[in-house]
């Protein structure tokens, strides 16, 4: 049993345990729960099983902490992970110079594409109106509305951009490391990989401990990989079950508009402009060889805990060399929220529409630029993606107390939008790092054109 459950692709296990999750939080909110078909007999009917917890509590005491444990292992790998593969990824290049080559290319790449995803959002809002007719003035100023007001104000405390800007370069170095600091991180390990290269021959032992390092983190990831689908079984589990299918309803036509927007930016933008236009390899192949980060991304809704699946897909699904999967990949968990950018779009628009303000082509090019700007500073900032909306909002005239109700109104669904939102992120990283391995010879195409890899098995020992 057990190993006919490991043949099966990871993605499709992801999936299985998101469906397996859905439906066991609805089961609990609306069968057994407080309101649910059994009425008050539903805590009866549980303890005859022999079942004491209450239905309502379950999803936070029993499911969200499986979630959390789950979310936790992952992020456990992402710095020693980046540390060890962007060191070892340095000193594979051979040549200091081609780093600036790599990364000048890679972050050109990232602000175009997501310059193209603010403009996708705008477009797609512009025709589904996901604000019209609503009112979020009626928004309950109670907890979101606090909730969304803390976490503001943890923003603003997190400084100016060229603040975060500065705090790239750690001053201390392990500091950095033990705080998760994903940034310093990648700076540090770069410089420590080109002191490496610079060294020659004597740093030897060093390149050997970092490409070993490097080697053991994959596998370990390999491990924590295993537990996805009971992860996201949870995760789903206490979503529906804490908030229900109200979740889905309250603002369809925003779930709608973003879906769709980040649909047609993967399949277009991704897969038709960048790998089947620009790089002229196959689409099926490269949604192929991402679907297992896609079915991570969904299920923890952060890029940089997505990492570890993502340069595993890179490397031996789409044939991307170490030297690039392990710098620009990194980079883009950080800076590449082209989710993020369609999203801002779309809130814009949404305020507007809700609000009755008339969007004329300024503010139009204004929330583009703005969007595409704030995306790629919101590395360090907590729920970026809605939190940074206030930014955009003062670009069409939304007061403070108005972004914070608008915000606020829209708190409670955030989760399943990030859903969505990382998974094009994560996509869009990856296209990136195909692009740019073609672009400096580091891409197998033959392993590219192949079918994908269980990278999903036990590492073998």
């Amino acid at each position: 049993m057990l190993k006919s459950w490991q043949a099966i692709t990871l993605w499709k296990r992801v999936l299985i345990g998101l469906v397996i999750g859905m439906t066991i939080g609805l089961v609990l909110r609306y069968v057994f729960g407080d309101g649910g078909v059994l009425g008050e007999g539903g805590p009866y009917v549980l303890a005859i099983a022999g079942l004491e917890f209450v239905p309502s509590s379950w999803g936070e005491s029993v499911f969200q902490p499986i979630g959390d444990a789950f979310v936790r292992a992952i992020k456990m790998l992402v710095i020693p992970l980046v540390f060890t593969t962007l060191v070892a990824g340095v000193t594979a290049m051979g040549d200091p110079k081609k780093l600036g080559s790599l990364g000048s290319k890679t972050i050109a790449l990232y602000l175009l594409t997501t310059l193209f995803a603010v403009s996708l959002g705008l477009a797609v809002g512009t025709i589904v109106r996901p604000g019209e007719g609503v009112d979020y003035q009626k928004v309950d100023s109670g907890d979101a509305q606090v909730a969304v007001e803390s976490k503001l104000k943890k923003a603003e405390d997190a400084g100016s951009f060229v603040d975060r800007l500065l705090e790239i370069i750690p001053t201390n170095p392990a500091q950095a490391l033990a705080s998760g600091a994903v940034l310093p991180t990648i700076f540090f390990a770069v410089m420590v990989g080109v002191g490496i290269l610079l060294t020659g021959p004597p740093a030897d032992p060093v390149k050997h401990f970092f490409e070993a390092g490097a080697e053991v983190m994959m596998k370990v990831t390999m491990m924590v990989m295993e537990l996805a689908p009971l992860g996201v079984l949870a995760l789903m589990a206490w979503v529906m079950a804490t908030q229900g299918i109200e979740v889905l309803l309250n603002l369809g036509k925003l779930a709608i508009a973003l879906y769709l927007a980040c649909i047609i930016q993967i399949i277009f933008i991704y897969g038709g402009l960048i790998i089947r236009g620009m790089l002229r390899m196959p689409m099926i192949q490269f949604f192929r060889g991402v679907a297992d980060a896609q079915g991570v991304a969904f299920s923890t809704a952060s890029s940089s805990a997505t990492l570890p699946m993502t340069i595993n897909c890179a490397e031996k699904n789409l044939g991307v060399k170490k030297s690039v999967a392990s710098s620009v990949l990194p980079l883009g968990a950080t800076i590449n929220m082209d989710g993020t950018a369609i999203y801002l779009g779309l809130i814009a628009l949404f305020a507007a529409q809700a609000g009755g303000i008339e969007m004329t082509p300024t503010m139009y090019v204004m929330v583009a630029m703005t969007a595409t700007l704030v995306s790629i500073g919101a590395a360090g900032i907590p729920s970026a993606g809605l939190l940074l909306a206030a930014t955009v909002l003062d670009v069409i005239g939304v007061s403070a107390a108005d972004a914070v109700l608008v915000i606020a109104f829209i708190f409670p669904f955030d989760r399943l939008l990030d859903m969505m939102r990382t998974v094009t992120n994560v996509t869009g990283d990856i296209a990136v790092a195909c692009t740019v391995a073609k672009w400096e010879g580091d891409l197998d195409e033959q392993v590219f054109r192949s079918d994908p890899v269980k990278i999903d098995k036990k590492p073998s020992g």
